[in-house]
């Protein structure tokens, strides 16, 4: 089995389209959040090698959760899923702890390349 990635987003939708990339490249889907609150409860549950986290959540948004699963786990590997024109979020994020960061609509390639860089 492939390396285990929670796919944290709020749109069902967006989560689909991340496990058919991440899959159908060897990687193996440990779990899913909708929300930040529940992406730290299913990060100290399974403990995955990678999160893939969404910026923008109703509840806890994502950097917050990235704060929160860094004070888990400050070896924690997160890949930050943004929009166009977030920048400023992301640096926030980086600067909780956040490894990478990817930018929606997603493209497969920057996808994999994203996580294999923070991977490896």
């Amino acid at each position: 089995m492939g390396k285990g990635v929670l796919i944290v987003d709020d749109a069902e939708f967006m989560r689909m389209l991340l496990k058919k990339i991440i899959m159908s490249n060897g990687y193996f889907v440990a779990g899913e959040a909708c929300d930040g609150n529940d992406a730290v409860e299913q990060y100290a549950q399974l403990k995955p090698e990678l999160v893939t986290m969404d910026v923008v959540m109703p509840d806890k948004d994502g950097v917050e959760a990235t704060k929160n699963i860094m004070m888990l786990d400050p070896g924690a590997k997160i890949i930050m899923c943004t929009a166009v024109g977030q920048q400023s979020i992301v640096m926030d994020a980086m600067k909780a702890g956040a490894s990478g960061y990817i930018i929606k609509p997603f493209q497969a390639l920057k996808v994999l390349e994203e996580i294999n860089k923070v991977l490896n």
